[in-house]
């Protein structure tokens, strides 16, 4: 079995002359869109919508060919060169787009329409968001040129960073190893493996970060920009309309987080003590993993991988086992790192056939195989959509990470049911190594990003002070559970999430995911099988809805903080746990 994904599904390569003909067929949608927003409402309405669907159909098959090429050949210039093509494009889709949101904007019996045509209600939540949306629209007078300037500013900016991360090789014991490949090590057994390759880390950084600076200060400085063309009152404010979410929701969340930051910390320190620290958990040792002695932790190859997936997501569903088997069997995966590769690991849709492409760095670790239930989840997601228009399956950020913190928790809880004392300390440490990071080096991006973007509107901030941000936000996060000389100032360079062009605040949607998707498996522990078509139900209408109203539709109030400290609780009890058990084993 071949163990890079196959993505002749879109096209055979980029001589495929359907390239062109798509290319083509976009460009004359884009022209025949304007011509289509006339005065007989309901007609034209329908029409446009049409339209709209066909251009995205386009839009994310070229695009998905040319960035899931990169994202595994940084280099590849044909691929480069067509997203060169779509990013020249995109300023007219955009400009189509916004110009179909103010036809929305502008219709004043929408409602009414709706309720005549059986085609607008199935994209009844997209129509109200846009109408809504119309008021956040920059004046058309200056769009077009504030589009242009965003592809030799924020596009280029984050592309530029993409590509200084692939091909940044670390020098590591006289070798020349990929970044994301030295990043794997943070999990191997040896404990100088871990430190060599923490330090050989931080030292290739110098290589890289003032172009790093540059792009992340240019790109906050473009969306600090934007949000006063569009009419935001701040750039969480836009986020938080993307995403479907109100400031209740959030504010919720993270007073319930801040409130749980203490036994994190506790379960931080243990964990150092165990591994012979003092002044707690040293960076590199955060994804130590330890267990009692004797005990070897399981190498998966990634055959046993794949089986476990199988059988263990067969159990909560037989559909879920087989769509699994469906993914890898057809080579919807991308498994291994190599030179030109793009590190961590990502779910990408191909909505129009029923498929996705799943990116991921497999290093044999139980860690790395839960990756894989992380980004199968998402893929899972998307097959609960299949069918619906492309414009109702956008789940917002937060709503996002359901399916795929569904997995790794269905994937943590079963594997510790079936092992042994020994297995089962392993395993609850690493399911509260991996949540640690989702609740508090998420908190601790949370803080950092809203102190960049607080500072970059008086002025560009210097990789010095960048460092000195990022410290302190691990400092109100992490606190005593790591130790003050040895954290990650560079955090802020490694994490793509800082560098979306057009998208900010990628990170309280991880926590949401987490402690959701934990909520929502304790529905399921609830009601059993009874509960599985609740699910891929609640799944299809991630993008149909807000949030809180999608969420209510389980059971679940978002806006409330005694839900998420319940599922903080979750965690807290297993750091209890965790130290207990240490300490029965006097570990």
């Amino acid at each position: 079995m071949e163990w890079t994904w196959d993505l002749s599904v879109l096209y055979q390569d980029f001589s495929d002359p359907k390239i062109e003909e798509d290319f083509a067929a976009l460009q004359s949608l884009c022209e025949k869109g304007y011509s289509m927003m006339g005065e007989d409402h309901l007609s034209s309405l329908e029409n446009i919508t049409d339209v709209m669907e066909n251009i995205n159909r386009l839009l994310r098959t070229l695009g998905s060919f040319a960035s899931l090429t990169l994202a595994t050949d940084a280099t590849n210039e044909p691929a480069q060169q067509l997203m060169d093509r779509l990013m020249v494009l995109s300023v007219q889709l955009n400009l189509l787009s916004s110009a179909y949101t103010r036809y929305i904007g502008g219709i004043a019996n929408l409602e009414a329409l709706i309720l005549k045509s059986e085609k607008l209600q199935k994209v009844d939540f997209f129509l109200r968001k846009s109408k809504e949306e119309a008021a956040h629209l920059m004046d058309p007078a200056i769009e077009e040129w504030m589009l242009k300037m965003s592809l030799t500013g924020g596009d280029a900016f984050s592309n530029l960073r993409d590509k200084l991360d692939a091909t940044l090789m670390v020098d590591y014991k006289g070798e020349q190893l990929p970044l994301a490949a030295i990043r794997s090590k943070a999990y191997d057994p040896d404990p100088q493996v871990r430190k060599d390759a923490y330090e050989a880390e931080i030292a290739s950084y110098a290589k890289v970060e003032i172009p790093m600076a540059a792009c992340l200060n240019s790109i906050k400085g473009e969306a600090l920009t934007m949000i006063e063309a569009k009419h935001f009152p701040s750039i969480l404010d836009q986020t938080l309309f993307q995403s479907n979410m109100d400031r209740e929701t959030l504010d919720a969340m993270l007073t319930a987080i801040r409130e749980a930051l203490p036994a994190f910390r506790k379960y931080l320190r243990k964990k150092g003590e165990m591994l012979g620290h003092k002044n707690g958990l040293p960076f590199y040792d955060l994804f130590a993993p330890i267990a009692p002695k004797g005990y070897a932790p399981k190498v998966y190859t990634i055959e046993e991988a794949r089986e476990k997936l199988i059988y263990e997501m067969g159990k909560f569903s037989p559909e879920m086992g087989a769509f699994i088997a469906e993914a890898f069997d057809n080579r919807w995966i991308d498994v291994f790192p190599r030179e030109g590769k793009g590190g961590g690991a990502f779910c990408s849709e191909l909505h129009h056939l029923d498929q996705s492409r799943v990116l991921t760095n497999f290093a044999g670790s139980f860690s790395d195989v839960s990756t894989l239930a992380h980004e199968l989840g998402h893929a899972w997601h998307n097959r609960c959509m299949a069918g619906l228009p492309a414009c109702m399956i956008d789940a917002p950020m937060p709503l996002a990470e359901t399916a795929s913190i569904f997995n790794e928790t269905l994937l943590a809880n079963a594997a510790m049911e079936q092992a042994e004392p020994a297995e089962k300390f392993a395993l609850l440490e690493g399911n509260l190594m991996e949540t640690t990071q989702t609740i508090v080096d998420i908190y601790s991006r949370f803080l950092f990003e809203s102190a960049v973007v607080d500072q970059r509107r008086e002025r560009t901030l210097s990789v010095s002070e960048l460092k000195e941000l990022m410290l302190s936000a691990q400092e109100e996060s992490y606190g005593d559970g790591l130790d003050k000389e040895i954290r990650h100032p560079y955090m802020w360079a490694c994490k793509c999430h800082y560098y979306f062009s057009g998208l900010s605040f990628y990170n309280f949607p991880y926590a949401f995911g987490q402690l959701f998707g934990t909520g929502v498996y304790a529905q399921y522990k609830a009601e059993g099988a009874a509960f599985v078509p609740k699910y891929n139900q609640l799944l299809r209408s991630c993008g149909s809805g807000m949030i809180a109203d999608v969420a209510g539709s389980v059971g679940i109030d978002v806006r409330s903080a005694d839900f998420w400290r319940s599922s903080l609780n979750v965690y807290v009890k297993q750091i209890d746990a965790f130290i207990a058990l240490a300490d029965e084993m006097s570990l």
